[in-house]
């Protein structure tokens, strides 16, 4: 079973690489901020987004409210759009983006103490890489 939780004894390689997701993200979007960027909330979509638990686990890690949409392979959707939008079949980019719906939003539930443990943690981690 993915998502044991983090810091379980029994997480496996998959745990870690769906956690290692939400914690690069954090860094980005705390590498954004610093630049000036604010970021309210997360829309995510893609395949790995279809896994309850990593949402939830990234709304967590980067403490932000995380969306996903009811179509999840949004790469292909906007390659429709652009092709309905070139065959006139829709009006603008507008009325296109109508088409992008929720189907689930994840809140952030993690207490910030044990947020910045393991954000503390993962850092040191990849302290140890660079050596």
């Amino acid at each position: 079973e993915v998502g044991k939780g983090f810091g379980a004894l029994d997480a496996t390689i998959d745990d870690a690489t769906l956690q290692a997701v939400a914690f690069q993200s954090h860094e980005l979007i705390a590498a954004m901020a610093s630049d000036g960027a604010v970021v309210d909330n997360l829309r995510v979509d893609g395949g790995m987004v279809v896994n309850d638990w990593l949402c939830q686990c990234l709304a967590d890690v980067v403490n932000l409210p995380v969306e996903r949409p009811e179509i999840t392979e949004t790469t292909a959707l906007g390659a429709a759009i652009l092709a309905a939008l070139g065959a006139g079949l829709v009006e603008d980019l507008d009325s296109a983006a109508r088409l992008w719906n929720l189907e689930r939003e994840f809140l952030p539930a993690m207490d910030p103490a044990r947020r910045e443990s393991l954000l503390k943690g993962w850092r040191a981690a990849v302290a140890r890489t660079l050596l």
